[in-house]
């Protein structure tokens, strides 16, 4: 953060040459200079760059509010969060002004009458850009009041004239003037509460109890909403809709590289998870939501895999802990994530009773397609030949990456685990442990090997 100017009053804001913008040209400008530069002013979006994010910034260059429509765990709140960076840092506003002010663009009368009685002595306030950001979580329960504002009977009391513009205590919106509101789940605020936005939007004028306050607010709101098919919970109702200058629909990673980098941007891991870990993780998260039996309409949230991630970190660090073990992720421990993520997914209604099954089913499967990723063109040969219908290897919860390498069996060709190990970028005993364990749990995919599985143990042979 740079530091924050030492202008106090008018006389030297005027005298540093300070000239208003409004909201949507200081957003479209500093939007354009990044675009210059090649810099993104889109940190941490990944997967979007072809698609949502040219929408997004056209909307912009256009003056447009935006609404951003998605199922859930798209990065729709994340999206709109990145939008205060398209905010200058440090702006001006008249010191003691509920609604933040320009100086040189007062939109109320009693800040005009403080101008025109102070002059260049008035005194000025710097505003952070994350300041004019306001994020409101759409609830039934919201009124016109928390959006709007209301009038105030403490200031009727001390005297005031109920057509006042001062006996106003100003709602979320007018209080963000000069900044951005974004306003998540839309259609969950009341039909009467959209419409008290239509005006804000348009005609940029507050209604409070029939007072037509004319603020011309400066406003920017950007809104996300699930999709019409899936939220029963409410609707945008048409005219707000309208009032929108751009809808965006936006989307889960196209790419598993963008759906593995979200994952490790977004997880908070407890011990080290190997990429390839990562990669089945999101193979599986990627399954389920093309699964006939999950319940498609309500998505597969990236938070899913998120999850996954730190309950698979979790496993290795208990195990870690417990044997002292090195803490890092095996294959081994994917199984933890099915305990108990489940809840997370919602399937068809004639899957009941089968959820764990399809679980299953779709991680093997994505385990599958990972194995054939990264050792295609390894022959396996002599890792199946060492078991020779008695030698077996145990690997599980409790196993450490130690004791699993310990007992694997002797290769006529050696070199074969340094190769597996190498196709995973595996240096670490707990990382070549786990891809040599990958390598196995392929092999009994493809039916080359057996395994038995039972009381935290995995018996491979």
């Amino acid at each position: 953060m740079s530091q924050k100017p030492e202008i106090t009053t008018l006389g030297e804001l005027r005298a540093a040459g300070y000239t208003h913008r409004t909201l949507r040209e200081e957003m479209r400008e500093n939007l354009l200079a990044a675009l210059a530069e090649g810099r993104s002013p889109w940190p941490g979006m990944h997967g979007f760059e072809q698609t949502v994010i040219p929408q997004l910034e056209r909307a912009i260059i256009a003056g447009h509010d935006v609404v951003l429509l998605g199922e859930r765990g798209q990065g729709k709140t994340r999206l709109l969060r990145t939008l205060v960076g398209l905010l200058d840092e440090w702006v001006p506003a008249v010191g003691g002004s509920e609604l933040h002010e320009d100086p040189f663009d007062p939109i109320t009368d009693a800040t005009r009458e403080r101008l025109a009685a102070e002059g260049e002595t008035l005194p000025i306030v710097w505003l952070h850009r994350s300041e004019r950001y306001v994020e409101k979580l759409s609830t039934p329960d919201t009124s016109v009041a928390d959006m709007i504002g209301d009038v105030d009977p403490m200031r009727v009391a001390e005297g005031r004239r109920l057509g006042d513009p001062e006996t106003i205590h100003y709602g979320l919106v007018p209080r963000a003037n000069r900044g951005i509101v974004a306003l998540n789940e839309l259609p969950d605020l009341a039909e009467r509460i959209q419409v008290a936005l239509l005006n804000v939007m348009e005609e940029r004028d507050v209604q409070v109890r029939g007072y037509v306050l004319r603020l011309p607010l400066d406003v920017m709101v950007a809104a996300s909403a699930n999709p019409e098919d899936y939220t029963n919970r409410g609707r945008i109702i048409t005219p707000l809709k309208d009032r929108f200058g751009a809808e965006i629909r936006t989307h889960y990673p196209l790419e598993i590289a963008d759906e593995i980098a979200v994952t490790r941007q977004e997880a908070e891991l407890a011990a080290a998870v190997p990429d390839v870990l990562l990669e089945i993780l999101a193979r599986f998260t990627r399954n389920l939501r093309d699964s006939a039996a999950v319940n498609q309409a309500s998505g597969v949230s990236a938070r899913f895999a998120i999850a996954a991630a730190e309950t698979v970190a979790a496993a290795a660090l208990h195990r870690a802990t417990v044997r002292d073990d090195e803490a890092v992720a095996r294959p081994v421990d994917l199984e933890t994530a099915i305990d108990v993520l489940g809840g997370k997914v919602e399937f068809e209604s004639g899957e009941e009773g089968r959820e764990l099954e399809i679980l299953e089913h779709l991680l093997r499967t994505a385990t599958a397609e990972t194995v054939r990723e990264h050792f295609r063109n390894l022959d396996l040969g002599p890792l199946v030949e060492a078991f020779d219908g008695s030698q077996t290897v145990t690997t599980g919860d409790k196993v450490t990456a130690t004791e699993f390498l310990e007992s694997l069996p002797e290769l006529s060709a050696p070199e074969m685990y340094d190769e597996i190990a190498e196709r995973l970028g595996a240096h670490s005993p707990g990382g070549r442990a786990g891809a040599i364990e990958l390598a196995l749990e392929g092999l009994f995919l493809v039916r080359r090997l057996s395994k038995e599985s039972g009381a935290g143990e995995t018996v491979y042979g």
